[in-house]
């Protein structure tokens, strides 16, 4: 039996290939399907099966365009409820591809019609792999609160989970492995560990969330201090419900000359996109410009800062980044691409258009500009702050940035860090499209902070050189 975890890494995001004699079935598919279709083809076998464990909110799913290319039957849980055909999977239920048996075990908390799939072969005694979904991850539980608004509060669907982790999850033998999902950096999970799959006996040993404990304080537990979901889930969510349309479907972006982007920017309210590099960007940008490199978390970042309704203009060092970054956005769901600058940056600079560079400061000359009057922000999440920030700092983490930039003194210079250095050109762009004009970032982050050995106020108030 062929058994493959494909993985994604700006989402997180864990798909499936199951194998067997000359079937095969993909698991929780990303929007762009052709990996599925060429490995299939590599090993010599036909997609008959596509299964979602669930309607995904933080991705589109390429379930409807895999089943159009291959003919294939596609599987939801029994309570899922969708804009097209689909085989309705309950408890028990036994699918087979080849030699291969997936059996169904529905896991509702995450979302209603959540399962888990377990995966072992005709005549072995092997505990088999099972697909958890969104349900267990390693380290962590999925979120219960994504669905709350069609018809269940969150504390009803951490009920739920309870019950599917205890009853139906745990009730399995120990060596039974599990293969989430999602890993490290997923919004679906609060605090997802770095590895990949693990065992339902290392889980039961080392899982906060499944150590002995009733159920009121399991959900209590799992719907403390859960951080709203980013805004492009719900469209994702419903998307994945009526399904996505194939990518080949969408218009391709045209080049246009330095021009015609401003002119696009004007005419249409279209959103200048930088995905190069960060310390590129910092050297020279087109103005007011967001500043999202490929090389960090791309997508999410993209897909909770730009928005789904206004158009997007990219700006990219080579046609691979820019088509790469055209495929990562589709995969949030931002459709409206309509163009890229021709020639990049350097073509707007030889056009004479404007351009902005981003002072890159080191954490001493930021904390001696701190301490001469300018502002330093940290946009980091709150729990990375809890941890340790700079003296002073304000806290306006970067989801929220847009919306509470008026709480800055625009006569001020403004200092902008987070961790490495990726989040904080992100913020330049948007206070720069805020009229913000004095705008500089630590280099390195609050890592190269705390390796100079500056200054870090706790969360309980204590100020302390860094190690």
């Amino acid at each position: 039996m062929l058994f493959r975890q494909l993985y994604l890494g700006c989402l997180a995001h864990a798909s499936y290939l199951i194998g067997s004699e000359s079937e095969a079935a993909v698991v929780d598919p990303q929007r762009d399907v052709d990996v599925y279709l060429e490995e299939a083809a590599r090993a010599g076998l036909r997609i008959t099966t596509v299964i979602e464990t669930h309607l995904h909110a933080d991705f589109v799913s390429g379930h409807r365009e895999l089943a159009e290319r291959t003919g294939a039957r596609i599987v939801l849980g029994a309570q899922a409820t969708a804009g097209f055909a689909f085989v309705p999977a309950s408890d028990g239920m036994v699918l087979s591809v080849g030699r291969a048996r997936l059996r169904v075990l529905e896991t509702p908390g995450h979302t209603l019609e959540s399962i888990a799939i377990l995966v072992t072969e005709e005549g072995s005694r092997a505990p088999g792999k099972l697909l958890t979904g969104d349900t267990l991850f390693v380290g962590e539980v999925g979120r219960p609160d994504l669905v709350a608004s069609v018809g269940s509060t969150v504390e009803e669907m951490a009920a739920m989970l309870y019950e599917s982790l205890h009853d139906k999850i745990l009730a399995l033998p120990d060596e039974t492995e599990i293969w989430p999902a999602h890993g490290a950096g997923s919004a679906c999970g609060r605090n997802i560990g770095q590895e990949r799959s693990s065992t339902i006996g290392a889980q039961r040993r080392f899982n906060p969330a499944l150590q002995p404990m009733s159920q009121a304080r399991f959900v209590a537990t799992v719907t403390a201090g859960l951080a709203p979901p980013p805004p492009y889930f719900g469209h994702d969510a419903e998307l994945n419900r009526r399904g996505a349309p194939p990518l080949g479907e969408r218009p391709r972006p045209r080049a246009l000359t330095p021009g015609e982007v401003a002119s696009t920017v004007n005419a249409l309210g279209a959103i200048v996109v930088d995905v190069r590099a960060p310390e590129e960007l910092a050297r020279l940008h087109v103005p007011s410009s967001i500043g999202i490199g490929l090389e960090g978390a791309f997508a999410p970042w993209a897909g909770t800062l730009l928005g789904l309704d206004r158009p997007i203009v990219l700006v990219a060092s080579t046609a691979a980044q820019r088509d790469e970054a055209v495929v990562r956005l589709a995969r949030v769901g931002i459709d409206r691409v309509i163009g890229f600058l021709d020639g990049g940056l350097e073509a707007w600079v030889r056009a004479g258009m404007p351009a902005r560079a981003l002072p890159t400061l080191t954490p001493a000359q930021a904390w001696a500009q701190r301490r001469s009057g300018a502002q330093l922000v940290d946009v980091r999440r709150a729990a990375e702050v809890a941890r340790g920030r700079a003296p002073g700092a304000v806290h306006l983490p970067l989801d929220e940035l847009a919306a509470r930039a008026g709480e800055l003194d625009r006569g001020r210079p403004v200092i902008l860090v987070c961790g490495s250095g990726y989040r904080s050109t992100i913020a330049a762009g948007i206070l720069e499209a805020r009229g913000f004009e004095a705008l500089a970032h630590v280099g390195g982050g609050m890592g190269a902070w705390s390796a100079a050995g500056l200054p870090i106020t706790t969360e309980g108030g204590a100020t302390a050189a860094s190690a």
